[in-house]
């Protein structure tokens, strides 16, 4: 699972989407799974995030569009290790965080 950074975006979640669609997804590998990391943001930013991955997920079936928003490096690991074994996920936004749930889905 490929995984793709989209992170240092603008706070603003309109500058926000429009960066990562200008900036982001032409970096996009041809195939695959994949799935995208996002900095943590406030709820104003779920909605164009959520709507980006389902389409990303339409368009690149059979391969798998995931994402992934907020948490440490050792959350992404475990969430990004989860998502490769459920062969049936897709355009999912996660949201995670620090505080043990890597444990749990790990």
């Amino acid at each position: 699972m490929h995984l793709l950074a989209a992170t240092g975006l603008p706070a603003g979640a309109l500058a926000a989407a429009a960066e990562f669609h200008a900036q982001v997804l032409p970096q996009l590998p041809a195939e695959g799974d994949l799935l995208i990391r996002f900095d943590a943001a406030d709820h104003t930013h779920r909605g164009w995030r959520l709507a980006a991955v389902q389409q990303l997920a339409r368009e690149r079936a059979p391969g798998r569009v995931n994402a992934v928003a907020g948490g440490g490096d050792a959350a992404v690991a475990s969430a990004r290790a989860y998502l490769a074994g459920a062969s049936g996920l897709t355009g999912q936004l996660l949201d995670l965080d620090d505080l043990g749930a890597g444990s749990v889905i790990g």
